[in-house]
């Protein structure tokens, strides 16, 4: 009894309280910081097939990013009336939002003014990050709006290179496994993929985010290899003026997950080198 009593209170001492907001026929759920006036909001995009709850639960972000002092706003994707797998229309991917062409830059949009009005959070400059189709979702949003974008991460998914360019400058961090079967590293149709999508390449997305920052760019790589866990990641930074403008994380033998979540350890791939809210919040603190 007493051990079951000390998981509880470790459970309910990782939860957040989150606010759910209807807008139309959509939602969005909140986290706010203890200082919610004012605070840096990031927008956090579930995958295809998940839902607002169910990514804030399995990556933990919430609690993370709001003792950090962020307000993170999930977004929730579409689905046919009464289903609870939501997509993004990403433009090639994904599902139902993607075959209807719903508008979601317009929802997230709405998403950010509700959010500055009612909650009084900072809707000025926001990040943006997801999972898989929410990383693509994240991507075109930033590519589309860098007027509104502080800075982007994505995590295994690859925006429609192919149909985008990044219209101004975002800063963007980018991570993504060499041993992802549903959104390959190279591009292309993946093994295990649920749709039919011909993938644009890791390195299309990168190239993508550096063009509209010139020439004269420094490139380093480094090397994070601690755990013995099949995996390394390779950090490439470009850098211009003295700071990074765009940080690919290569995970070598990495698979399609969120570093660090809550499914992170069960199979092969699931790196334990770096946690991706601690890499995320890290590069977005940088450019306040």
């Amino acid at each position: 009894m007493r051990v079951f009593i000390l998981l509880l209170s470790v459970l309910f001492s990782q939860s957040v309280a989150a606010e759910t907001v209807r807008l139309g026929d959509r939602w969005y759920e909140i986290a706010l910081p203890a200082k919610a006036r004012g605070a840096p909001l990031i927008l956090a995009l579930h995958g295809g097939g998940g839902d607002p709850d169910q990514f804030a639960k399995a990556s933990g972000f919430a609690r993370a990013a709001t003792h950090a002092g962020f307000a993170v706003a999930f977004p929730a994707g579409s689905g046919r009336r009464g289903d609870r797998l939501l997509t993004w229309n990403g433009g090639y991917c994904c599902g139902y939002a993607s075959r209807r062409g719903v508008d979601d830059i317009g929802f997230l949009k709405q998403v950010i003014d509700d959010a500055a009005r009612r909650f009084g959070v900072d809707g000025t400059g926001v990040y943006l990050t997801g999972m898989s189709n929410g990383s693509i979702m994240s991507e075109t949003f930033a590519a589309r709006n860098p007027g509104l974008v502080r800075a982007v991460a994505g995590v295994s998914g690859s925006m429609d290179t192919s149909r985008l360019r990044v219209r101004g400058k975002v800063p963007a961090l980018i991570i993504h496994g060499t041993a992802d079967t549903m959104v390959p590293y190279n591009g292309g149709q993946g093994d295990t993929s649920l749709t039919r999508t011909d993938f644009a390449s890791v390195a299309s997305v990168v190239d993508a985010f550096l063009a509209p920052w010139g020439g004269g760019l420094a490139e380093t790589s480094r090397v994070i290899d601690r755990k013995d866990d099949g995996t390394s990641v390779t950090v490439t930074d470009y850098q211009k003026g003295g700071g990074v403008v765009v940080r690919l994380m290569t995970i070598e033998g990495g698979a399609h997950h969120w570093p660090g979540g809550r499914k992170a350890r069960l199979d092969d791939g699931k790196t334990q080198e770096i946690d991706a809210n601690t890499e995320i919040l890290r590069f977005f603190a940088a450019r306040p």
